[in-house]
Formats: C-alpha cells, structure tokens, sequence
C-alpha cells in the first residue's frame, strides 16, 4: 500500500513567495483579502497566511470556483 502525503514541499506558498510568482507587491495580496477577492489562501493559526499551488494555477487560468 502506498501512502500519499496530505502535502509535499513546495504546496504552501507563503504570501512572499506569491507576490514574487506573480510579479505583484505583497500589498496587493494583502488588499486582495480584505477584499475577499484574488486567489484562495488558507490561515494557519491565527495569522499565517499561506496559498494552495493548486488554487494559484487555477486562479491564473481565470478559474473560478
């Protein structure tokens, strides 16, 4: 049987690493959720924001949910 992990490195993306991939300014993500707009992130705990690879590519492609 093989397991799969729930994650592997590199799923998460913080929001530094975001505004990079996406040549925006961290400002901008920051705005975009207090919005509730741009791409779907998650909360760790009670400030660690951090974005699904998944969710990133589907939000370039102008998927939406």
């Amino acid at each position: 049987m093989e397991i799969h992990p729930l994650l592997t490195p590199g799923d998460l993306l913080d929001e530094t690493e975001v505004a990079a991939l996406l040549a925006l300014k961290v400002a901008t993500l920051r705005n975009w959720r207090a919005k509730d707009e741009g791409p779907r992130y998650v909360k760790l705990g009670k400030r660690a924001v951090r974005y699904r690879r998944a969710d990133l590519e589907k939000f370039v492609s102008g998927e939406v949910d």
